[in-house]
């Protein structure tokens, strides 16, 4: 269900547009209809007031809590059912956030990502977006959605723009703390200027070799790090707040001294966070989780050079919960095992 499709069919019930507002804002916030001085039925037409517990049961209907994995973190992965019987995974993050996924499965087929071993299964409903995060603040307070789950979010951009705007227009959380994680695609840089809501953005960079790119990021678009880099610079000076740069590190395969001094040419003076995250390890596939003084002494060196880096452990390591790990398990999906030279530098 399509937040487009719930204003359509509340109009058909003799809606105006701040009634629309009203029944969603009440959904998002998770607040009862019948808060503040004038209660629904001083407010809403009655077709809309009658229709009302359908379509809550509805909404409920869009996303549940399958299971739930608490972590030493503060955070939390959620196995989240859909409707139709597919799952995908939400994360409860320490310090009143929320990750969210916007695609069963991934058609980019990022080599270190559990995700994109099953291939693109369907798209998540900007419904089914704004449900993960009703979901979440049923269970704790909600002031920041990134959109790092499960799927690449400029594969499903009407959908993904669609839950963004109502976030940020009546969900009651700051345009900046609503942040979209791309690999890079051109439509974004195009689209996203042009919304009422301008997200934040983090672009994933991971290496400044475009072979190595290629390589780790089999169907990402052809972009080179320093033409990805200036779209970046150009969308973080409209908008006033910092392009995230991800970057994930992999034991022997983007931490060497050859990559570090490209990266500093890269980021030196740009308006930007590196986000460096040692790699949250998945099983049977190739790539190696850094040491921990390892990852910190980058971070530092970077930082030294002028590159506001900062080093985050991917949350979940506790309870082995990289990213598509938990949907993998209960489905039953093999891991794959990726040719070698898929992680050579």
């Amino acid at each position: 269900m399509r937040i487009e499709a719930i204003r359509a069919h509340l109009r058909t019930l003799g809606a105006r547009p701040l009634h629309e507002d009203r029944v969603l804002r009440d959904w998002v916030r998770v607040m009862g209809h019948d808060r503040g001085r004038r209660r629904p039925d001083d407010f809403l037409p009655k077709p809309v007031r009658e229709a009302l517990p359908q379509l809550d049961a509805e909404l409920d209907a869009l996303a549940r809590v399958i299971s739930t994995h608490p972590a030493d973190d503060g955070s939390a992965r959620l196995l989240v059912g859909l409707a139709d019987g597919q799952t995908v995974e939400s994360v409860l993050l320490p310090r009143d956030g929320v990750c969210v996924s916007s695609q069963v499965g991934c058609a980019v087929g990022c080599q270190f990502c559990m995700t994109g071993q099953s291939g693109l299964i369907r798209q998540v409903t900007s419904g089914e977006i704004v449900a993960q995060v009703v979901l979440a603040r049923r269970l704790r307070p909600v002031k920041k959605v990134v959109f790092m789950g499960m799927g690449e979010p400029a594969h499903n951009l009407d959908n993904v723009l669609e839950a963004i705007e109502l976030l940020g227009v009546e969900g009651n959380i700051a345009h900046k703390n609503l942040v979209f994680s791309t690999v890079g695609d051109p439509r974004v840089f195009e689209r996203l200027p042009q919304g009422r809501v301008k997200p934040a953005l983090a672009l994933s960079l991971h290496t400044t070799k475009s072979d190595l790119r290629a390589r780790l990021l089999p169907r990402a678009p052809r972009f080179a790090a320093r033409e990805l880099v200036d779209e970046g610079e150009r969308y973080a000076r409209l908008t006033g707040y910092p392009i995230q740069y991800q970057w994930t590190l992999l034991d022997g395969v983007n931490d060497g001294p050859d990559e570090l001094e490209a990266l500093v040419d890269l980021l030196r003076g740009k308006y930007a966070v590196l986000n460096m995250i040692p790699y949250n390890t998945n099983p049977g596939l190739p790539f190696r989780r850094p040491e921990w003084d390892k990852a910190r002494a980058i971070a530092a060196w970077l930082f030294e050079r002028g590159i506001l880096t900062k080093l985050r452990d991917s949350a979940g390591q506790d309870v082995d919960g990289g990213c598509g790990q938990l949907r993998a398990r209960a489905t039953g999906e093999q891991t794959v095992t990726l040719r070698r030279t898929a992680a050579a530098a």
